[in-house]
């Protein structure tokens, strides 16, 4: 969510500005767009006019995908410049609301974690842990295992109850599992590797160099993870004004009810292939216009399709599929996935 380049290396301003224009030219990203906006002006220094532009956001819910996320890191903006009982307040709402994505729930509780607020930070990590998690004894018999989106969530758990000298529970086991760096979770939050940073001892700086460089190769990895294979879904009432407006595309999509079948029957086939990462992304005659219009050519073009896809995919518009154990289908239908398109 949050770029990471050195001010000196990055106009952070400038760049906030840049995104600030795109999004006008291309309102159904404007969320995304403006996220990064703000965490560019963050990083400039400008912390009020993050919180200017996390307003703006939230000035109207209608339309937003992830209101809770825009608050949470509202909050630990705020907090960051001095104001903390409005940041404890929006911290407090969000761990009321129990949102069901565990992006808010990461950033809040990391918020009150970098104040030394540490048992609060646990109690929110358990709190989403047990509330978007399988039992941590189903995750170990792999019968309900946690999504990539969580992970943080357990790591972030085991960290600060590291900090705080508590014992392992099956959570921090799970964790210890999950966690695909050669260096272990224990050894990387070891409160007393801190210490070290300031020993004369050339062997102890060493040793603390190979732990950093393992954290930040896990931390790559995760950056350059693929995005997920994604196949486009259109909603009926998308797909009908598509085909109203572009009806030579009714050869790719003869009805919705085979449109539909197609993407689970495609997902099955790369499935079963090995193919890892699956994810759905759901078009909108709009912005399918506007890609297409950015990328030279018509909307008629059915080698845009997948094109179009993909790039929904690369802006963090994929859901992942399957669905998890008692979801909904990813088609929209209202119905359990296991009862729906996960029957055929």
């Amino acid at each position: 969510m949050r770029p990471d380049t050195p001010a000196e290396n990055v106009d952070h301003t400038a760049e906030a500005a840049r995104l600030e224009r795109t999004a006008g030219l291309y309102p159904e990203d404007a969320e995304a767009l403006l996220l990064r906006a703000a965490a560019h002006l963050e990083l400039s220094g400008d912390r009020p006019a993050a919180t200017a532009l996390y307003d703006r956001l939230l000035s109207t819910t209608d339309g937003l995908e992830n209101p809770p996320l825009i608050r949470a890191l509202k909050a630990s903006n705020l907090w960051e410049y001095g104001h903390e009982a409005e940041a404890r307040a929006i911290i407090e709402g969000i761990r009321t609301t129990a949102p069901r994505d565990p992006a808010p729930w990461v950033i809040v509780a990391e918020s009150l974690e970098a104040h030394d607020e540490l048992e609060a930070a646990a109690e929110t990590f358990t709190e989403a842990a047990t509330l978007l998690l399988p039992p941590a004894e189903d995750s170990e018999a792999g019968t309900a295992a946690p999504t990539p989106s969580t992970h943080p969530l357990l790591y972030g758990r085991h960290r600060v109850r590291r900090m705080l000298g508590l014992p392992h529970d099956d959570w921090d086991t799970l964790a210890d599992t999950l966690h695909s760096s050669p260096v272990p979770l224990d050894e990387l939050h070891d409160p007393k590797r801190v210490w070290s940073l300031g020993s004369d001892n050339p062997a102890e700086l060493q040793a603390e160099i190979s732990r950093l460089q393992a954290e930040l190769g896990t931390y790559r990895e995760a950056l350059s993870r693929p995005f997920p294979v994604a196949v486009l879904h259109w909603p009926a009432g998308e797909l009908s004004e598509l085909l109203s407006a572009y009806p030579s595309l009714t050869t790719e999509y003869p009805s919705h009810g085979t449109h539909l079948a197609t993407i689970e029957s495609a997902l099955r086939e790369l499935s079963s292939s090995g193919t890892a990462n699956l994810g759905i992304v759901t078009g909108t005659v709009p912005s399918y216009e506007a890609f297409a219009a950015s990328e030279g050519t018509t909307p008629e073009d059915v080698t845009l399709l997948p094109q179009y896809a993909t790039t929904l995919a690369a802006r963090g518009r994929a859901v992942a599929w399957p669905p998890q154990r008692g979801a909904g289908c990813w088609c929209g239908a209202g119905d359990v996935y296991a009862e729906c398109h996960g029957t055929e």
